[in-house]
C-alpha cells in the first residue's frame, strides 16, 4: 500500500462513503449471516444436553478453598466440558493463565526426556517457540529437557503436506502436534474433516503416537471437536471461544483420561493431578460462559465475514474469503503497510468499550518474537473473543482480527477504520458520479 495524495478531505463525505460501503457488504453477506445463526442451534443443543445429563444445579456454583479436594462444582465442570468436547476426560482450571499455558502443561506432562515432538502444521504459534525451545534457551524448554523437535512446513497454499508427513512417520515419534488455527500464518484453519484424516493417517502409521491438537479459536465453530475424530489430547483457553466472553481467566485440556491426568500432574504435582485446585467461586461464570459460547462464536463468525468482505471489496487480500467455510474465528487481512496496521488498530481500539482513549503502539510482548501492535479494549484482558485485532510488525503486515460479541459493534469499528485510513492518505476514496 502506498500513501495517496488525496488532497482536501471532506470528513462527512468520507464517513458517508464508509457507512454505505460497510452496509452494502453486510447486505451482500446477509445469507451467510443467516446460515451461521441457524447453525448455532446444533451446538447449543449439544451444550444443553450436556448440562441436562450432568444435572447441573445451583449447588455447582459454589467452590471450596485451600486444596479443593472433592470440589463438586469443579468435578461437574470437568465432566460437562468432556461431554461437550467429546472426550473421555477434561480438566478445566482457572490456574491456567492462557491457552499457551494449557498446551505447555500437555506437552511437559506427556513428553519425556529423549522423546520426540513432530509438528505437522509448520512453525507453531509464536508463544510456543520458547516452550519448545526453537527460540530462547535456559528457561526450561522442551529442548532443555532433551525432547527432540522437528516440523514439517506447510505445502503451497498453506495446506498440509501429507506426503512429507507420511514420510516423517517412518521414524518413531512420541507426539504429533497439530495447530488447528492459522496463528500468524497465511493459511486456512484445519477443518475437523482434515484433522480426522490426519489423525487416521498418524494412528495407522504409528498406533501409539499421541495426536495433540491446539484447539484455540476453533471450539464450537464446527459441530464436532478434534477429540471426537481421533485427537488424543486437545487444549485451549477459557478467554477465547468456550468462555463466552465472561470467564475471567483459565484454560482446559481434554482427551484420553491418562493423558489429561498427566497434564494435570504438571499443573499441580504428581500424586495430586486433577484432584486439586480451587475455582475461586467462579464456577457460575464458567458454566454460564459455556452456555453463552455457541451464540458468541456465531456472532464472531458473522463479524469475520463482514471484515473479510469489507476489505476484499477494496482490493485487499483476505483469508478466508467472505462467506467461505471456517474452522476458527480468525480473519486475516494483508494490509501491506506498517502504518496501515497501526491506523486500523487505533480505530478498532477507539471503538472499544474499554480503553477507547488508549493508543495501541507496537511493543515487545512476552512470548512473541516480533513487536506486536494490538487493539483489544475488552472487559477481560486478552479476551480476543470480545473483538480484537493484532499483528506482528513484519512484512507483509497482515492484520489478524478475531471475536466480536455482536455484529453491530464490528460495523462501527470497520467504519471508523476506513475513515481513518482515508484521512491518513492510505486509502483512496472512490469517486462517485
Amino acid at each position: 500500500m502506498q500513501k495517496l495524495n488525496t488532497g482536501v478531505i471532506d470528513e462527512r463525505q468520507v464517513e458517508a462513503w464508509a457507512s454505505k460501503h460497510v452496509a452494502s457488504v453486510a447486505e451482500r453477506m446477509r445469507s451467510f449471516a443467516h446460515e451461521r445463526t441457524e447453525a448455532v442451534s446444533l451446538n447449543i443443543d449439544k451444550v444443553l444436553s450436556a448440562f441436562e445429563v450432568e444435572r447441573i444445579g445451583t449447588q455447582h456454583f459454589a467452590s471450596l478453598t485451600g486444596y479443593g479436594h472433592g470440589d463438586q462444582g469443579r468435578e461437574a465442570i470437568d465432566r460437562l466440558f468432556a461431554r461437550v468436547l467429546g472426550a473421555e476426560k477434561a480438566s478445566v482450571r482457572l490456574q491456567l493463565v492462557s491457552g499457551t499455558h494449557a498446551i505447555a502443561a500437555g506437552l511437559f506432562g506427556v513428553l519425556r526426556p529423549g522423546g520426540s515432538l513432530l509438528s505437522v502444521t509448520g512453525r507453531p504459534y509464536d508463544t510456543l517457540e520458547e516452550v519448545i525451545g526453537i527460540r530462547g534457551s535456559g528457561h526450561g524448554s522442551l529442548a532443555d529437557f532433551g525432547v527432540f523437535y522437528e516440523e514439517i512446513p506447510l505445502a503451497d497454499g498453506g495446506t498440509l503436506d501429507f506426503s512429507s508427513i507420511e514420510q516423517a512417520l517412518e521414524t518413531p515419534r512420541q507426539m504429533v502436534f497439530i495447530q488447528r488455527s492459522c496463528g500468524y500464518s497465511w493459511r486456512p484453519a484445519l477443518s475437523i474433516d482434515v484433522i480426522e484424516e490426519l489423525c487416521t493417517l498418524i494412528h495407522k502409521k504409528q498406533p501409539e503416537v499421541i495426536c495433540f491438537v491446539d484447539n484455540c479459536y476453533g471450539e464450537l465453530v464446527e459441530s464436532r471437536e478434534p477429540s471426537e475424530v481421533g485427537a488424543d489430547l486437545i487444549a485451549g483457553s477459557l478467554i477465547k471461544n468456550l468462555g463466552g466472553t465472561i470467564v475471567p481467566t483459565g484454560g482446559y485440556l481434554a482427551g484420553r483420561s491418562d493423558l489429561v491426568e498427566k497434564a494435570c500432574c504438571r499443573i499441580t504435582t504428581p500424586g495430586i493431578g486433577s484432584q486439586g485446585g480451587v475455582s475461586f467461586d467462579l464456577n457460575r461464570l464458567v458454566l454460564q460462559g459455556l452456555f453463552l459460547a455457541p451464540q458468541m462464536v456465531a456472532e464472531a463468525l458473522i463479524g469475520a465475514d463482514l471484515v473479510s468482505g469489507v476489505f476484499e471489496a477494496l482490493g485487499f487480500a483476505v483469508n478466508p474469503a467472505p462467506g467461505a467455510f471456517r474452522s476458527d474465528l480468525i480473519q486475516a487481512v494483508e494490509l501491506g503497510d506498517a502504518e496501515a496496521l497501526k491506523v486500523v488498530c487505533r480505530a478498532f481500539q477507539a471503538a472499544s468499550p474499554v480503553g477507547s482513549y488508549l493508543d495501541p503502539v507496537p511493543a515487545v510482548m512476552p512470548g512473541y518474537e516480533s513487536d506486536l501492535v494490538m487493539a483489544g479494549g475488552t472487559f477481560i484482558d486478552g479476551s480476543t473473543s470480545e473483538f480484537s485485532a493484532d499483528a506482528p510488525l513484519r512484512p507483509p503486515y497482515v492484520l489478524y482480527v478475531q471475536g466480536g460479541t455482536h455484529r453491530a459493534h464490528i460495523k462501527i469499528a470497520l467504519i471508523r477504520a476506513l475513515v481513518d485510513l482515508v484521512k491518513a492518505g492510505l486509502l483512496d476514496l472512490p469517486q462517485t458520479g
